[in-house]
């Protein structure tokens, strides 16, 4: 059945492979993204013509806009023109360390963009919403693998803050309006096209160029790494849970591949799949950094079918490859 969906931050790295997924099954996809300057829009644009030949090749109705969710004359616009089966609300301000210096900025794109999809979503009877959320909610959980039954009161940066908000928000409007909802708590999301500023992507960088990798505290801080066709096929069944008509549904998913990996480990698999030998910079430990991400995916596992697949060592493989076939100057 080819349906409408409507996706947030639609040309950015999981945006435009998410669309690409949709598409490819035969789905019509509205997207919006405003293309800022968080990292270089020209990456942005490239993610916009990959999805938009996607479309072509398809046969599928695709269109982007360009513009911020904070811009309720927009969402009016999208919503008056096209008929929106589902939502999946990526759009948001990331980043763990840029939000305690403006948090400000944080809770306004992350909070008030949120309200506003809601909003116009109960307004036109739009009922299926897909919402993303983070590890980040976990905070220093002490208790691993992080289970959605933990308690998340805990956050320590903004942008956590801002996520277990938003998960809040959803439950009041699923509460209020009837509306099917699922938060996905992505944990670290790597692959091709993934943000330049994020670990995997940077050491990359800074390893072809034969400079210093920074790596903050000792290197045994650990992050649960998820690839990104395992995040995306999570989020596909996501969106079709909450598509169920006959169903009332809230729920939280973790979308992770409860396989933690430390920060030196992460640091060697880069330099085998570059065949360049690490050089370590050791610097302090960040504020609103965490110790571990570690999830425990039974719960998605068991409602969505939710089985990520792709190792550390293959995904690093895969990256590193696209990076150097994309990534024609190493900067």
């Amino acid at each position: 059945m080819k349906r409408t969906y409507f996706i947030t931050g639609g040309a950015g790295f999981i945006g435009s492979h998410l669309s690409e997924r949709l598409l490819k099954e035969g789905n019509n996809i509205i997207s919006i993204d405003n293309f800022n300057d968080y990292y270089d829009p020209i990456l942005k644009e490239k993610n916009y013509e990959i999805v938009k030949r996607t479309a072509e090749e398809n046969n599928c109705h695709y269109k982007l806009y360009r513009g911020d969710i904070r811009d309720k004359n927009i969402l009016e616009e999208i919503f008056n023109n096209h008929s929106i089966d589902g939502i999946v609300s990526l759009a948001a301000n990331a980043g763990v360390r840029p939000s305690i210096e403006a948090p400000e900025y944080y809770v306004d794109v992350n909070l008030m963009g949120l309200t506003n999809l809601l909003e116009i979503s109960k307004n036109n009877g739009v009922k299926s919403f897909v919402f993303i959320s983070s590890s980040s909610v976990y905070g220093n959980n002490k208790k691993v693998p992080f289970s959605e039954k933990d308690a998340v009161d805990n956050p320590i940066s903004p942008y956590a803050a801002t996520k277990k908000a938003g998960e809040l928000l959803c439950y009041t409007y699923h509460a209020l309006y009837k509306m099917n909802i699922a938060c996905l708590r992505y944990f670290t999301v790597y692959g091709p096209r993934q943000r330049p500023d994020l670990a995997i992507n940077k050491f990359t960088r800074l390893m072809l160029k034969g400079e210093e990798i920074p790596m903050y505290g000792d290197g045994t801080t650990a992050r649960d790494y998820t690839y990104i066709s395992d995040i995306v096929d999570g989020t596909v069944k996501a969106l079709n849970y909450v598509m169920q008509k006959d169903k009332y549904i809230y729920d939280i998913f973790n979308l992770g591949g409860s396989n933690p990996i430390t920060l030196k480990k992460l640091i060697d698999v880069i330099g085998e799949a570059t065949g360049k030998r690490p050089k370590i910079k050791k610097l302090p430990m960040q504020p609103g950094d965490v110790n571990i991400t570690y999830s425990d995916f039974s719960h998605a596992k068991e409602i969505l079918n939710y089985e990520p697949k792709i190792k550390i060592e293959e995904g690093i493989s895969n990256f590193v490859k696209w990076y150097q076939s994309n990534i024609l100057e190493v900067q």
